[in-house]
């Protein structure tokens, strides 16, 4: 190899690059229009090969040593830069794209909020007129203590709060995945989700109400809960759109149609994941607390609920 040749050669490209990475240093990565940022990244790979083979061929150390400098600072650049891209496209899901896909798939949400509502229903109402059908959904440990004991059972989440917290955490991810995954069963899975926790929640408000516990109950169902069933029902949604997917591709080919429904649901499932983390987190050291009172409860969760509304509508 011709070592000044190939130097004349190739020398214009490391002034190139060295003058773009001194603008970027200086001013940062925005500072560059999008063509010179794809320059930066071009000049970036052909520089890292003209140091492999300064090396192979054990060129003056200098040379060397300056060809691992431009190296070095461009990696630092490019991969910053596409980290921060990367954070910055997360920072930017969560401030506004999860709320516009929330918006998207309003209908599918909305469904899967009715197929959760009506066994609610249906539950308290025969619940409430016949004690003898709370067993069937209700276990008798629970029963016994809310109509012989007069009390709840959130006591026993005291003295271990990160523990139920963590437990609380993992129980609703796993329901919410569920039910998104139960999309491809047709959305027949999802359903059964849905209504099934319907059907339980429903049963247990009779309970506490005929009782004259409702009012604590839901003090305390309120905090986390303004949370924890918008996510729930965002996962059904995002279940039904899987379904739709699979059984209503319309003008897509099946396929295709699986794997646009199925990218809609993974947006939503990315947003439900940090609703259920906090939601989590309320529920194990907020909510059972008994040094906060219970109007005080009543009003965080409407809060809460309120600025979920707000920022969905963003």
């Amino acid at each position: 190899m011709n070592i000044s040749r190939w130097i004349a050669r190739r020398e214009s490209n490391w002034r190139s690059l060295d003058s773009l990475l001194k603008r970027v240093e200086t001013k940062g990565l925005k500072s560059l229009p999008a063509q010179e940022i794809t320059e930066l990244a071009s000049l970036y790979r052909s520089v890292s090969a003209d140091l492999a083979r300064a090396k192979t061929h054990k060129l003056d150390p200098i040379l060397t040593q300056d060809l691992q400098n431009l190296t070095s600072r461009s990696y630092v650049q490019v991969y910053q830069g596409a980290r921060h891209q990367e954070w910055q496209k997360v920072k930017d899901f969560y401030l506004s794209g999860f709320a516009q896909i929330v918006r998207e798939t309003l209908p599918y949400t909305l469904l899967a909020t009715v197929i959760f509502l009506i066994p609610a229903l249906i539950a308290w109402w025969y619940a409430w007129l016949d004690p003898a059908f709370l067993p069937l959904l209700v276990p008798d440990e629970l029963i016994t203590m809310v109509r012989d004991e007069h009390k709840l059972w959130m006591g026993s989440i005291i003295g271990q709060e990160p523990l139920a917290s963590t437990n609380i955490m993992t129980n609703n991810l796993s329901v919410s995945f569920k039910a998104v995954a139960g999309g491809i069963s047709a959305g027949l899975f999802t359903i059964l989700i849905l209504a099934s926790n319907g059907l339980h929640i429903g049963a247990i408000a009779a309970l506490v109400g005929q009782n004259q516990l409702a009012y604590p109950f839901w003090a305390f169902v309120l905090p986390h809960g303004s949370l924890e069933l918008p996510a729930i029902f965002l996962s059904g949604g995002a279940g039904l759109l899987i379904a739709k997917g699979l059984l209503l591709p319309g003008r897509y080919r099946r396929l295709d149609s699986i794997k646009y429904y199925s990218a809609k649901a993974a947006k939503l499932v990315l947003g439900i994941i940090p609703m259920l983390v906090i939601a989590g987190i309320i529920e194990g050291f907020f909510s059972p607390s008994p040094l906060v009172p219970n109007i005080v409860k009543y009003l965080v969760g409407i809060g809460i609920f309120t600025l979920l509304l707000r920022y969905c509508q963003r």
